[in-house]
């Protein structure tokens, strides 16, 4: 679990009164422990002293609380110098469990546990919350199916990746519809006009609506590929030759047993295909969250302008004339439509949402009937040259004929099924686990001779034999 895995004290530096110069610290230090460059993770001492000195000369720390665990002088002493700031806030890294020190004869180094370095690199992509790209991730998932797809026996592996990056973008559309709402529950939270407009351009504008929503609604959406996506898996799904290649594909790579192998192969298939066959419903979701977000703010917008210095002078001139007037005078107001207390544009209609388009008749091609001809004349002799358990045992019982055994010469090849038959009766075994009920009724032994059968095939001689419970079955049938 998590704690066994993190020191105790390893969030005290970030939950007390200095939590922002250890923030600071600890971006830097990020910076220099995951540097491309760097081929041995263990640093020297001094070199990891002095990035935290630079930190805290840019910070400008000036202010020093006390923290827990402190001693009595430290508590009591607080830092005079850049150096002693420095050597606080390591010793402090140290103790908590931040920093690890390693002894080299006469040098000390400085590492990070796996465990403390997989957090920081979590906490400054949090910090640093960067744009995603919805194109390169839709466009990450389909060639990695199609790797999987056209080469299952050396690249089936990156079926489990689209899975990942699969997941990953489904959580980012969570993240993405979860940011809408906080968004505007902060901004209903906000009395002050100015600061609604500033946070929803800060926030909504240039990091969701430009970077996010705005490819969703774009002639280029990344999702033109999600139908391209889907047809693979769905072909995938009943092409029983890529399956099997891809759980022996799995069961060598994760070194698992085959049931494991074939469960986690059609977990990642089932994983994708929901992810991308609920994208509408999410991305409504979201449209409702804009819908409502900017409806809030040009609400907001337009009251403001209703507050414009000299509004309420104006609007006291206004009332004083009415009241010295009959009421008889001042015209009843029959319709908002036309006449406004202020101007005629102060009634307005909220903002509409887009329209779906309509259904339209799609008419129906008609395809030349010799390419249909054609098509079936290729669909059969693809069914022909399909191979089949059933077909080799039926191939093998008619030419035994009862008989217990039979040897090369005495089968016939008169169709090009009976060719595929006869070249698999050779090798039962290697047609996967549906064929090995089949294969564990008869025995085969080759000889070192070749034979020549039917006057197509040269091959080796050899005898294949019924078992002894093969014959019971048969005798009891």
């Amino acid at each position: 679990m998590l704690f066994n895995k993190l020191p105790d004290d390893l969030f005290l530096p970030l939950s007390g009164q200095n939590r922002q110069v250890y923030q600071a610290v600890l971006i830097s230090l990020a910076d220099l422990f995951f540097d491309e460059d760097l081929v041995d993770p263990f640093v020297p001492k001094d070199l990891v002293r002095s990035t935290i000195e630079g930190a805290v000369v840019r910070l400008g720390v000036r202010r020093w609380e006390p923290e827990e665990g402190d001693t009595e002088e430290e508590q009591q002493e607080v830092p005079r110098s850049t150096a002693e700031y420095t050597s606080r806030i390591y010793r402090r890294l140290v103790a908590t469990g931040w920093l690890e020190e390693e002894q080299r004869i006469y040098r000390v180094y400085v590492l990070l546990s796996p465990a403390n370095s997989f957090l920081l690199r979590t906490l400054v992509s949090i910090a640093n919350l960067e744009k995603r790209s919805y194109g390169g991730a839709v466009l990450n998932v389909l060639s990695s199916l199609e790797s999987a797809v056209n080469d299952p026996v050396g690249r089936g592996i990156t079926l489990s990746e689209a899975a990942q990056t699969a997941s990953d973008f489904s959580a980012h559309l969570t993240d993405m519809m979860l940011g809408l709402r906080e968004l505007k529950i902060n901004l209903s939270l906000t009395n002050n006009p100015q600061e609604i407009v500033r946070n929803f351009f800060d926030r909504f504008v240039e990091h969701i609506l430009v970077s996010d929503y705005k490819t969703l609604k774009t002639k280029n959406n990344p999702f033109r590929f999600r139908q391209q996506i889907l047809s693979l898996l769905r072909e995938l799904q009943f092409d029983t030759v890529k399956l099997q290649q891809l759980i022996m594909h799995y069961q060598q790579q994760f070194e698992v047993d085959i049931h494991d192998a074939e469960a986690r192969v059609h977990q990642h298939i089932n994983r994708i295909i929901r992810i991308f066959d609920s994208v509408d419903q999410r991305l409504a979701t979201i449209d409702d969250f804009r819908y409502r977000l900017e409806k809030r703010v040009s609400d907001t917008v337009r009251y403001m302008d209703k507050t414009t210095p000299g509004m309420a002078s104006r609007l006291s001139r206004v009332i004083a004339e009415i009241a010295k007037k009959d009421g008889r005078e001042v015209p009843r107001i029959r319709s908002l439509e036309t006449v406004a207390f202020l101007a005629p544009g102060s009634v307005r209609s909220p903002i509409k949402r887009r329209i779906a388009a309509e259904p339209r008749v799609i008419t129906k091609q008609e395809i030349d009937p010799r390419v249909l001809h054609l098509r079936q004349l290729f669909k059969e002799y693809k069914e022909r040259r399909e191979v089949k358990i059933d077909r080799v045992e039926a191939y093998l019982e008619r030419h035994l004929n009862g008989r217990d055994q039979a040897i090369a010469k005495d089968f016939s090849i008169d169709s090009v099924e009976d060719y595929i038959c006869f070249s698999y009766i050779r090798h039962m075994k290697s047609m996967g686990k549906k064929a090995r009920k089949t294969s564990d009724r008869y025995e085969i032994s080759f000889n070192e001779n070749y034979v020549n059968v039917a006057d197509m095939v040269e091959c080796r001689d050899f005898c294949i034999t019924r078992k002894e419970h093969s014959k019971d079955v048969l005798n009891a049938r």
